[in-house]
């Protein structure tokens, strides 16, 4: 007969339950061991700043990790929106509903104990990281940046009482077939021969300050977006700075008008052939799958890129991208993978069937409403 525990706050545990329950059939990668203890240390990642502002539970079977989930609370998105809402978040779990209904139900119960009257997920940790849950398309690797989960994760959660809404797709882009003057059209060559318009990569020894940069353009472009919620230049920052280990100038760039910087796109090396290779672990052998990391990189992600409001609708986006691809090209790129991009952006997804891009993923986000004990 099995016998199940909730654990909570067991980060062994945690970070075992994919390992555990994930076979190499299925296409998920986890963030590294130390990366992952740092986003759910409360009192350490500036979105709570407060040891009490996340927890995290496993359900063990017999003694083997079988699933986990995080419960927190983004306040700043709840005053921007005017909601109540709770976050659920890497919800990772064998095919088994007694172990699903337990951690639904413990982080339902620790967010309604808090005043939530929703429960909403996954967010891995916000609406700038990974989010939202596979429904199609779960035999595709997912790139850097892009949320996984085995097939009967919405089974899981639909079987809990949990509806989706906002739907969602991540994309990848095959570059040896893409040909990046085909984001170029009228505006976007009335706007490459204005020579106020000049175009810099972004270099190692300038990183910071052109991060800093970023940040600004990410929060005024982004500003009118769904779910979005500015960041502090401490949340920025805190996942910035892990970018300059992999960092490669020849696929991020700034653009400026005038000498103002109105806009940037940051890609990154994908990282998910070097977790895999180390088992997502700090070991002696990592510093070797390190560099060969770094000579054989044939994939990228696009993490972020934005123009400010006042240089929108001019085809910046459009001529900055084509920069990006044109470099992953020549440094010998062979795919891209594109962060999610909702349904109701109706700009980005022409510009995905402008450039060629296939739909990788099809996700969606899921929620129920919070009653008495936390659930409806």
């Amino acid at each position: 007969m099995s016998e199940y525990r909730l654990l909570e706050r067991d980060f062994r545990t945690f970070f075992e339950v994919p390992f555990a329950q994930y076979g190499p059939e299925e296409a998920y990668v986890s963030p590294f061991r130390g990366d992952l203890a740092r986003a759910l240390d409360g009192a350490r990642n500036p979105v709570f700043g407060d040891p009490d502002g996340i927890t995290f539970f496993t359900v063990v079977r017999n003694g083997r990790p079988v699933g986990r989930i995080t419960a927190h609370i983004h306040v700043g998105s709840n005053e921007r929106y005017g909601l109540r809402r709770g976050y659920f978040g890497y919800f990772d779990c064998g095919h088994d509903g007694v172990a699903a209904s337990t951690l639904l139900d413990a982080a339902s119960e620790w967010l309604a104990r808090r005043g939530c009257d929703e429960i909403a997920g996954n967010f891995n940790l916000t609406a700038m990281q990974e989010m939202g849950v596979v429904v199609e398309g779960s035999e595709h690797a997912p790139f850097t940046a892009q949320h996984h989960n085995p097939p009967w994760i919405p089974e899981l959660l639909t079987g809990n009482g949990f509806e989706t809404f906002f739907p969602m797709t991540t994309w990848s882009l095959d570059l040896a077939r893409t040909d990046p003057d085909r984001l170029v059209g009228p505006k976007q060559e009335a706007l490459m021969a204005d020579p106020d318009l000049t175009m810099e990569p972004i270099l190692r020894r300038r990183f910071r300050a052109s991060m800093e940069i970023a940040w600004h353009l990410l929060n005024e472009s982004f500003h009118d977006n769904p779910l979005f919620v500015p960041l502090t230049r401490e949340e920025f920052f805190f996942q910035a700075d892990q970018m300059l280990l992999v960092f490669d100038p020849r696929i991020a760039w700034l653009a400026r008008y005038r000498g103002e910087p109105v806009a940037v796109v940051a890609c990154l090396p994908d990282v998910t052939p070097l977790l895999e290779a180390t088992g997502s672990r700090l070991r002696l052998s990592t510093p070797f799958h390190y560099v060969r990391h770094r000579l054989h990189r044939e994939r990228a992600s696009l993490i972020f890129g934005g123009v400010a409001p006042h240089m929108q609708n001019r085809g910046l986006a459009g001529i900055l991208f084509r920069r990006a691809l044109q470099g992953m090209r020549q440094a010998g790129y062979r795919e891209l993978g594109i962060t999610w991009i909702s349904s109701s952006n109706t700009a980005s997804l022409r510009q995905m069937e402008k450039i060629g891009a296939r739909p990788r993923h099809r996700l969606n986000l899921f929620r129920r409403s919070l009653g008495v004990g936390g659930v409806s």
